[in-house]
Parts: structure tokens; C-alpha cells; sequence
């Protein structure tokens, strides 16, 4: 976890990527969060000269949680938890919390049922003026130790599989127009997120509505959770 200028800087089968997870995490604490995750290549003028992706955290359910209901009652709220959900959503929904009663966004969105945040909706609340400062972990870091617990228990993932997938969103990304847009890379086993080529410095500008039709074509070639990271 793209864990807003970038993330704190700064979503299975083979080995954990437990050193992207704690490098991405180092780039959030020193760095202010701005934007979501990506990295990129070449230029393109439409694409903007600024920004980062507005929140550059995993694989697959794409199903959003459910609002109970029954007979005769209210719906019950999207922030309760449901039944019998894996560790990954129980810190998960503790970051979240967080996020929401100190972290300044109350309106946090829940993950969805795979345990993942839902990405697109957290790209939106940190593309709103002002927003995108601490989208990350919170205003100062204030949520950084949950986000941390979260990563501990992130689902193992096929690092080859996460690969491919960022490698054709990197693509469909240039062919759509940002064409900074740098493609991923493996190292010591683990697929490294592309994106922005220089996440301290964003040359992307995330807030173009170029790079927002780009964003929203090429959703679809990430694995669920590898949107929170390129």
C-alpha cells in the first residue's frame, strides 16, 4: 500500500512482496503523501508536467461490501464488519478507522470484501482540493501503525502474475496518452511498481483529466490491490 505528492513518500501464489511493501512504506514516511503510486516515462504534454496519481494498496474481488438490511429495518452501516473476514480485513478495517477519527477523513472508504482498499474511491476523495495530503496514512502519519499491521498480513501474492499486470497497465497507459508512464520491474524476485519516474518529484500531472481517462481505461489490466501501488 498508490502506503496521495506520492504516498507517504509516497492492490496468490508465490512469496510474499514483503520488500516492496517496506519500501513503499519508507517512501511514505519520507516523503509527504500527494499522490497515488505510479511511475512513468517519455512525456506527454496533455498528460500534465506535475502531481502524482492521487493515491497510488491488492488481488481480486472486485465487489465492494454489501449494506445489510432486513424486514421493516434501516440498512445496516457499510462500516460494519462482516462475518468471519480474514485477519488482512481486520487491520484493514483498523486502518480505516483510523484514518477516519484521526487520520481527518472521516469519510474514508470501507475495503472492499477481499480485504483491499477500494482504490478508486480513494484516488477520488484525494483528488478533492486539499485532500491529498496524508490520504496515505493520515495527516502527519498518524495512522503509519496500522498501515504497517496491515502489511504484515497482506495475502501472499504471484509476483510474476502481479508483474504482467502492471507491465500491461504501464502500457495501456502510454497508449493512452501519458506516455511518462514507466513500466514495472522485478527485483530480488518481486514485481517493483512503475509509474511516475520520479515519485519525489512527480512529473505526472495525476489531476489532468488526460490522465484521468487514462487512469479509468486501463483500471481493468491491475489485479485487485496493484492500484494502490502503480
Amino acid at each position: 500500500m498508490s502506503f496521495p505528492t506520492t504516498g507517504i513518500t509516497t492492490t496468490t501464489a508465490a512469496t510474499t512482496s514483503t520488500a516492496t511493501a517496506r519500501l513503499r512504506l519508507a517512501a511514505f514516511v519520507a516523503v509527504p503523501v500527494l499522490a497515488l503510486s505510479v511511475a512513468c516515462v517519455g512525456g506527454d504534454d496533455t498528460a500534465g508536467t506535475k502531481g502524482h496519481d492521487a493515491i497510488a494498496d491488492v488481488p481480486a474481488a472486485t465487489e465492494t461490501p454489501t449494506t445489510a438490511t432486513t424486514s421493516g429495518s434501516t440498512p445496516a452501516t457499510p462500516s460494519a464488519q462482516p462475518a468471519g473476514k480474514s485477519a488482512f480485513y481486520d487491520a484493514q478495517m483498523t486502518f480505516v478507522r483510523c484514518m477516519r477519527a484521526k487520520g481527518g477523513y472521516k469519510d474514508y472508504p470501507d475495503p472492499k470484501l477481499s480485504g483491499h482498499l477500494d482504490w478508486s474511491k480513494v484516488n477520488e476523495l484525494g483528488s478533492q482540493p486539499g485532500r491529498n495530503d496524508g490520504i496515505k496514512a493520515g495527516k502527519n502519519n498518524v495512522c503509519v501503525d496500522e498501515l504497517q499491521a496491515v502489511m504484515a498480513v497482506e495475502p501472499e501474492r504471484d509476483q510474476q502474475k502481479s508483474y504482467e499486470s502492471m507491465l500491461a497497465h504501464a502500457q495501456c497507459m502510454r497508449d493512452n496518452g501519458v506516455s511518462r508512464f514507466t513500466n514495472p520491474v522485478m527485483s530480488g524476485g518481486n514485481a517493483m511498481p512503475g509509474g511516475d519516474p520520479n515519485p519525489a518529484s512527480p512529473v505526472i500531472d495525476s489531476n489532468s483529466p488526460a490522465y484521468k481517462q487514462a487512469r479509468e481505461a486501463c483500471a481493468p489490466k491491475l489485479l485487485d490491490g496493484l492500484d494502490g501501488m502503480q
